[in-house]
């Protein structure tokens, strides 16, 4: 299969091609035909996030992602990494007869941060769910294109991603339970109930294995943070993209924070969870979170201001962001739509650690 991902081979290039080809534009009008339409399972308070079951695919609901990021310690210095898988539900495509139908889309983005490169390295995948190649799969965690994969087995969760210009070969073990987001697992994005998701997350999760760069073999073990999240509301009309932090702290606490801007720049929404090194988890409010930009950078591509080192505060306590490199944007424009800023950084403050912060919507309006 890594023969595939790269050059199709004559046995299965055909289909390849036919499963790859405009899943991006199947993607942003899937969303477009399904905006009225009551098809999506709904997102509801009150629902119990069950694991190990519901870290496996949802396809009646509209969005999916599975998203890790961490920091990892090599010979060759620091690195940052970032894994998301996507699943889009697309019922335009639903009572079709044909086996080639793209009823379930999915997309993957990855890239690693190294200092002494200078900017991010980044590759993307693509492809319609089906026929061995390309699932989503239900129970547990199991998603895969081609032979990019994040899979659960074990006691560990474990990703590979033959890329390009980089391999990517982790192991991630769990340390700590998960941490349900918001009311139990389900997370507010906005005034309206209507715009939420289902959310859990597993940081300080402990990682080990290789980061092939070109043809160098690095040997490397970390930290990094797991998000699953699964949803059927776009975004609020008047929302234009967000922030988010995930931070694990180097004394065992955990932090998650974001706030969604609206198109004025004004904050729609805010909250968060933290979760001390000893004791239950604090649920954060619109109060309890505070997002202030230290510092903006430039992208010499797009010509868009990000705020890449930020303040933080949440549940009383203030940390400061810095980035492990300026240039992390990450321009996906050609596959789910989207441009934004995936970045490593450093925390001090209140306490010390490493995260990523997420910057969407500084240029544009995120299409979902």
């Amino acid at each position: 299969m890594r023969q595939c991902a790269r050059k199709p081979c004559a046995r299965c290039g055909t289909m390849r091609s036919f499963l790859q080809a405009g899943a991006a534009a199947l993607l942003l009008a899937g969303a477009a035909m399904a905006a009225d339409t009551p098809a999506f399972d709904p997102v509801v308070p009150g629902r119990e996030i069950r694991l190990p079951e519901d870290a496996g695919s949802h396809p009646g609901h509209r969005l999916e992602w599975w998203y890790v990021t961490g920091h990892l310690d090599s010979d060759e210095g620091p690195l940052g990494f970032q894994v998301t898988f996507f699943r889009a539900r697309n019922p335009g495509a639903e009572g079709r007869a044909s086996r080639f139908a793209p009823t379930q889309l999915l997309f993957v983005h990855a890239a690693l941060a190294q200092p002494s490169f200078g900017r991010l390295r980044h590759e993307e995948r693509n492809a319609r769910a089906g026929f061995g190649l390309a699932e989503a799969r239900t129970g547990g965690t199991d998603v895969f294109v081609d032979d990019w994969s994040l899979r659960f087995a074990d006691g560990a969760y474990r990703t590979k991603i033959p890329g390009d210009t980089f391999t990517l070969d982790l192991a991630m073990r769990p340390t700590q339970s998960p941490v349900l987001q918001g009311e139990r697992g389900f997370s507010r994005k906005g005034p309206s109930t209507e715009h939420a998701s289902y959310y859990y997350s597993e940081p300080h999760l402990e990682v080990s294995g290789t980061v092939l760069v070109g043809t160098k073999a690095l040997k490397v073990r970390g930290v990094a943070w797991l998000d699953h999240e699964w949803s059927s509301a776009l975004l609020a009309p008047d929302a234009m993209g967000w922030d988010w932090v995930g931070l694990n702290l180097d004394d065992g606490a955990s932090l998650m924070a974001f706030r969604m801007r609206g198109r004025d720049g004004n904050v729609l929404w805010s909250g968060g969870t933290y979760r001390p090194a000893r004791g239950d988890p604090v649920t954060l409010g619109a109060d309890d979170v505070r997002f202030t930009p230290l510092r903006k950078w430039r992208s010499p591509r797009t010509a868009t201001d990000y705020p890449v080192a930020m303040e933080v505060r949440a549940a009383g306590q203030t940390w400061k962001l810095e980035p492990l490199l300026d240039d992390q944007e990450l321009d996906a424009r050609g596959s789910t739509g989207t441009l934004y800023w995936e970045g490593a950084v450093r925390v001090t403050g209140a306490s010390t650690g490493k995260g990523y912060l997420e910057l969407t919507g500084y240029r544009e309006k995120l299409p979902f």
